[in-house]
């Protein structure tokens, strides 16, 4: 098949992945398919929709997103790949943009991701409110409109993002030797920075991050964030991260420096409560 796949994960965020589809159902450009890897506790269920949707069942204890991207792309008959978060809502024009993108460019291209606060995609909704109420991030500058390539890959990220689906089997997917959470999606980058694949920005044509709880610094997958920082500094010579390492030395849970990152001990179940940002 040729075509526009659109790839997803899930686990536990069904309510999510349903105003995902909902995106997907208002696009210009509608996807030629859709694949889910659900790794949730309970399967997913999507309704009717105009095009293929096919879920792909991934047990897991975790949250193995190297795999689980993997595992996508492989069930994947289009020739346009487009990773989107779950908690990403495409805006009606991003699909035919990523594509035509893709296509000139043959590059990795993220898309602007607009954050939404904690009641703002909630019920009904229309793009011209999530324009209204979202905010850009606050460090990570897109154009107004248009491309524009970015020399550093450590600025991919794979919230949403499009790729050849010949491009990203030349790359070899993301390394599943990054298991759980943390530097997957840098790694990526560099290994498509490594191997002449350029990283490019495309501005004008949004997607709009739901809100959620989060964890800052992610306590709660400190094992995986010290195992895949240890990993990348061995096959990059630097750290990722760095902000949420600093966060994490600043608590006296890891020493670390140019060369080594030690654990001084793991934190506490009141410490990782208290890193939840609710809103």
């Amino acid at each position: 098949m040729t075509g526009l796949s659109v790839l997803t994960l899930v686990k536990n965020r069904e309510a999510h992945l349903q105003q995902l589809v909902e995106g997907l159902r208002r696009s210009r450009r509608p996807p030629d398919e859709l694949v889910v890897v659900d790794m949730s506790d309970t399967p997913v269920e999507i309704g009717p929709t105009a095009w293929p949707v096919r879920v792909i069942r991934l047990e897991t204890d975790g949250l193995p997103l190297a795999a689980a991207r993997n595992q996508a792309a492989r069930h994947a008959r289009g020739d346009t790949l487009i990773f989107l978060d779950v908690d990403c809502i495409p805006g009606a024009e991003v699909l035919d943009a990523l594509a035509q993108a893709v296509a000139d460019t043959r590059a990795l291209v993220c898309a602007e991701v607009l954050y939404l606060g904690p009641d703002d995609a909630r019920g009904a909704w229309t793009e011209v409110e999530l324009m209204r109420r979202a905010a850009p991030h606050p460090v990570r500058p897109f154009p107004a409109s248009g491309l524009i390539a970015e020399p550093n890959p450590g600025l991919f990220w794979s919230l949403a993002f499009g790729v050849t689906a010949a491009g990203f089997k030349a790359l070899g997917g993301f390394d599943e030797g990054y298991t759980g959470y943390g530097a997957e999606d840098t790694d990526f980058g560099f290994k498509a920075h490594a191997n002449g694949t350029p990283l490019v920005l495309m501005g004008g044509a949004p997607v709009f991050h739901q809100h959620h709880d989060v964890y800052d610094p992610p306590l709660q997958h400190f094992d995986a964030l010290v195992r895949n920082a240890r990993l990348f500094h061995a096959k990059w010579g630097v750290w990722p991260m760095e902000g949420w390492l600093d966060a994490l030395a600043a608590r006296g849970l890891v020493d670390w420096s140019p060369d080594r990152l030690t654990v001084a001990r793991p934190p506490t179940p009141a410490e990782i409560q208290a890193a939840r940002v609710t809103g």
